[in-house]
């Protein structure tokens, strides 16, 4: 089982400045990256120990955050994509 966090920055260094941008930018996308960190908190609080939770809900906390990560990078492509035109 891997500890560490899934911080967006870290996941996906390469974009970097596209998600800077999008976080000042774009409401919809600020907003899902706030959700985004405080999910992968959680999941890495639950992961440390620090407290207990079940097995379904830890899944449904990595899911969630899986999720969001798909429709951040979603955008973050599409935001690439389009500032390379």
């Amino acid at each position: 089982m891997s500890l560490e966090k899934h911080d967006l920055i870290h996941e996906i260094p390469e974009s970097k400045d596209a998600i800077h941008h999008l976080k000042t930018s774009n409401n919809h996308f600020a907003k899902l990256f706030d959700e985004y960190h405080e999910v992968d908190h959680a999941v890495h609080h639950f992961e440390v120990g620090a407290e207990n939770t079940s097995d379904e809900h830890l899944e449904n906390l990595k899911k969630q955050r899986l999720n969001l990560k798909d429709q951040l990078s979603g955008m973050i492509r599409e935001y690439e994509s389009s500032a390379s035109q």
